[in-house]
């Protein structure tokens, strides 16, 4: 008879170790994003304003990024936030000063999700009807969407006071965003929505029947999978996202609709969920990024007289060094 020695317990890794796992998607992010506002004051860039204008890219950033896990390439982030604009301009007219400010503030932020998510509708259903290709129908959408913006603030939305300029009236003072400091509560609605994205996209069976989609549509569609209504889903949520940043930024910086709100802000968050291969903890420090540059170039057009397009070619070359990396790799690696 043989007597059989007892195995030790395996040892349980110590807490900090075991958060840091848990949490591992967001560890390498976080990191980034401190060593990058940290540096800030470094290259004279305003913290708060880099704050600011990651509210806007990182949230039409997000309209990107839940589409394109579904094989889906959403290129109407612009358009979407400018229909959210013109959204929250539409329902803050109908309000008063008297409107308590929670109430106002919700009312006119559903009301730039809406607008945000009905155009992007538009694109899932051709792309679902009609077989319309997505990137092609949301890119053209901007356009449209730019115009009707442009009809709103020089037509029935235009302040009476503005002598003819193309700006919408104020929103009450009460539906505007309460500030943390020299930032808005925006940021951390925009932050709160990436937490959201990233939970929804690996923690749920619907983000994970997108995934499937993404993957591989025939096999999805021959494992009975609703490859048709995930389709309008991402898109739906994707432009959701991004008529909140409309939403947002009309009751944030602006104040008011204008023509030209937001412009390029759609773009360079399809850039940023590009950039991080649309992993939502990549996607924040990718904005936080490109932000630093956006703001930065602003400095730049006033200190050193450079053009505006001096922005994108910064950021041009960021997008072609961080490729050039991942192909250096891709080689190494095969």
């Amino acid at each position: 008879m043989t007597a059989t020695t007892p195995t030790a317990p395996s040892a349980s890794p110590p807490p900090i170790l075991a958060l840091a796992k848990r949490h591992a998607a967001w560890l390498g992010p976080t990191i980034a994003v401190v060593i990058i506002l940290g540096s800030l004051p470094f290259f004279g860039i305003s913290l708060p304003d880099v704050l600011i204008r990651c509210c806007p890219l990182l949230l039409t950033a997000l309209a990107v990024t839940i589409p394109a896990r579904t094989g889906l390439v959403n290129v109407g982030g612009e358009g979407q936030f400018f229909l959210g604009a013109l959204g929250a301009a539409v329902v803050a007219s109908g309000l008063s000063e008297s409107t308590p400010s929670l109430v106002a503030i919700v009312l006119i932020a559903l009301g730039g999700m809406v607008f945000g998510a009905l155009w992007a509708g538009l694109a899932a259903l051709l792309k679902v009807a009609s077989g319309v290709n997505e990137t092609i129908s949301t890119l053209l959408l901007n356009y449209v969407a730019a115009l009707i913006v442009a009809y709103a603030v020089t037509g029935p939305l235009q302040d009476p006071e503005a002598a003819n300029f193309p700006i919408g009236a104020p929103i009450p003072d009460s539906a505007r965003l309460p500030l943390i400091g020299d930032v808005h509560v925006g940021v951390i609605v925009a932050l709160v929505c990436a937490v959201g994205v990233s939970w929804l996209l690996a923690r749920t069976r619907w983000g994970f029947k997108a995934r499937a989609a993404g993957g591989n549509p025939i096999a999805a569609l021959r494992g009975g999978l609703p490859v048709a209504s995930l389709i309008v889903g991402a898109l739906l949520l994707g432009g959701l996202l991004a008529g909140l940043g409309g939403a947002l930024e009309v009751m944030g910086p602006d104040g008011r609709l204008r023509q030209g709100l937001g412009v390029g802000f759609g773009f360079l968050g399809f850039l940023a969920s590009w950039l991080a291969l649309h992993r939502p903890g990549w996607v924040v420090a990718s904005v936080v990024l490109i932000a630093s540059i956006s703001v930065g170039g602003d400095s730049l057009q006033i200190d050193l007289s450079l053009p505006a397009t001096s922005v994108y070619v910064v950021t041009a070359t960021v997008l072609l060094v961080v490729l050039g990396w991942r192909g250096n790799r891709t080689g190494e690696q095969s």
